[in-house]
């Protein structure tokens, strides 16, 4: 492989790094405007959004942009991610009672933990598929866990990738602070969006 493929790469990596930094801050930073819990949709939606746009190499105006879908999908925004970010507060408030209970709650603890799990890959498949597709609110959530359930490979490499950020943010806090919430969103993104025309390919072949 010669010098310049490398510098290429390089440059490419480096630029990914720059554009999750940067998308990490402005969810941050959203999110925060609305108080966070009236924040945290449309910052949310908003991320996915150009996170989505950036995945098919589209030229985004981040900020101008970012507030531009913050104040279109304020309502419908927190209507999508506050339901499964309170229930998640309330399973990760649960784990962590059931664990300083000890040996005596081990079983609610693992089953909350299971809970936990299932609430991620449904929610990692949620909000790349609103970004995608144009349905009726509810339908979002049907979509996401049929897909989930469907495709169990899709849904473990989800499930993979969401464990090794949040190690990386738990191993060094700094970094999921500068960098985490971008990071996650951006790989989920560019992962769903890759499953979603596997699967379509795979439902409407050419030529039939």
């Amino acid at each position: 492989m010669t010098g310049s493929t490398w510098l290429t790469r390089l440059y490419s990596a480096c630029d990914e790094v720059l554009w999750a930094v940067r998308l990490n801050l402005l969810w941050i930073v959203f999110t925060l405007a609305g108080g966070v819990v009236l924040g945290l949709g449309p910052a949310t939606v908003a991320a996915y959004t150009l996170a989505r746009r950036h995945a098919e190499n589209e030229t985004i105006h981040s900020w101008r942009e970012f507030l531009d879908v913050y104040r279109r999908e304020f309502v419908r925004g927190s209507l999508l991610v506050l339901p499964p970010a309170a229930l998640g507060t309330v399973l990760a408030g649960n784990y962590l009672y059931f664990s300083a209970l000890g040996p005596a709650g081990e079983a609610p603890r693992a089953a909350t933990l299971v809970a936990l799990l299932v609430l991620v890959v449904i929610t990692a498949h949620l909000l790349p598929l609103y970004v995608r597709y144009d349905l009726r609110l509810p339908a979002y959530l049907v979509k996401a866990s049929l897909f989930a359930l469907v495709r169990p490979a899709s849904t473990i490499v989800l499930l993979f990738v969401f464990v090794a950020v949040v190690y990386a943010g738990a191993t060094l806090p700094i970094l999921a602070l500068a960098v985490g919430a971008g990071a996650w969103i951006q790989l989920n993104t560019w992962l769903c969006l890759r499953f979603f025309a596997e699967n379509e390919a795979r439902l409407h072949p050419k030529g039939n």
